[in-house]
């Protein structure tokens, strides 16, 4: 294949990467999918509902990603997630933080640029910070802590860490075979029960919970079979066009946030070009935007005081650092990542769970001090 191929495969995934980000943010926004809002409800109200458009996206994701793996589409132990050393104390660490600060940011990164779309300074507000907080443990000052420090404690396995790797080296049984066991079945159990009672059974819920999860194993397909290169001419390895790193991709959004933030400031500097991660983030604030002006639900917003603006300020920058630190947001880690059957990403969504547990009443807390 020569350079000008390579060329036009990158803007093939760059203009499908975006195609799909634009439908994530109309989904998001026409069904209110919030994985913040889903916690929220659950301790407020003990109300499982959003919940179950939740755990119907990670279902989705599941039986779509590993049918596509079993079948030899995609590869996913080229992932970010499926490396051989098991994270667990930068999971936990990070994803209570993250969990913790999507609570005061009034939403987790997605949510932030759906509402941006939507018409949202506050939400802008957290975009910056939880950009800045990204950078900084991507390559700056907090960096050294997580490189130096959390990610060093660690479990370090003989290869990737998805259960299907890890079953197929202790038994005589093949990794195709373990991920239709381990992705279908339970992927279909899951399934069942999110759409068990009647309301989650709506339009609204199944749109939201089928639709998120679809469009992640499409992005899966889009960066790890259509942006496949078995031998780059560039290399003479194989590569991933479009992503960064070398890995395949599917949505996240913390590290594409802080990409993005940079190439607007570093727009002039010729190695500074677009990737899956940055075009994701233009089309999800696009698709919301215009979503919401077809819909006239497009409202300009701003933020209400002091102490909404400390909440904004902080609960962005946690979960730039959290969300770094743990690979992952309530999407990246929630369903992207546990669409591999990660052990990382399994522990991450649980810590990012238990993060917006102590929000929300971190929250209730504060409320009843001020009444």
């Amino acid at each position: 294949m020569q350079d000008i191929s390579v060329s036009a495969l990158n803007t093939t995934v760059l203009w499908w990467t975006f195609l799909l980000s634009l439908c994530f943010g109309a989904v998001m926004h026409r069904t209110q999918f919030c994985s913040m809002g889903s916690v929220a409800d659950i301790v407020n109200f003990r109300d499982w509902t959003r919940m179950r458009m939740w755990t119907l996206a990670i279902a989705t994701a599941m039986l779509g990603t590993s049918l596509l793996a079993a079948f030899g589409f995609i590869n996913t132990d080229q992932t970010i997630y499926t490396t051989n050393r098991v994270l667990w104390l930068s999971a936990l660490v990070g994803g209570v933080m993250f969990g913790f600060g999507m609570v005061l940011a009034s939403g987790c990164g997605s949510k932030t640029l759906v509402r941006m779309g939507a018409g949202s300074l506050k939400a802008l507000v957290v975009f910056i910070m939880l950009a800045i907080g990204a950078y900084a443990t991507l390559r700056g000052i907090t960096a050294e802590a997580r490189v130096f420090g959390l990610d060093r404690i660690a479990v370090v396995l003989a290869g990737p860490q998805d259960l299907p790797s890890i079953l197929a080296r202790h038994t005589g049984i093949g990794r195709p075979t373990w991920l239709l066991a381990l992705g279908v079945g339970p992927a279909l159990a899951l399934g069942a029960w999110s759409i068990w009672p009647r309301e989650a059974r709506s339009p609204r819920h199944l749109l939201g919970g089928i639709g998120i999860g679809g469009l992640v194993v499409a992005l899966w397909w889009v960066s790890g079979h259509l942006g496949y290169l078995a031998e780059s001419p560039l290399t003479l390895q194989h590569a991933y066009i479009g992503s960064v790193g070398n890995h395949m991709e599917s949505f996240t959004f913390v590290a594409p946030l802080a990409y993005t933030l940079s190439w607007f400031l570093m727009y002039s500097d010729a190695s500074n070009v677009l990737n899956i991660g940055i075009v994701s983030v233009f089309g999800v604030v696009a698709g919301a935007a215009l979503h919401a002006l077809a819909t006239r639900r497009f409202r300009w917003e701003g933020l209400a005081g002091l102490e909404d603006t400390a909440n904004h300020l902080v609960g962005g920058l946690l979960m730039g650092i959290g969300g770094v630190t743990a690979m992952g947001c309530t999407i990246g880690q929630g369903i992207t990542g546990v669409s591999t059957l990660s052990i990382t990403s399994w522990i991450a969504l649980a810590s990012i769970i238990a993060g917006g547990v102590l929000g929300v009443k971190y929250q209730a807390w504060r409320l009843d001090r001020v009444g």
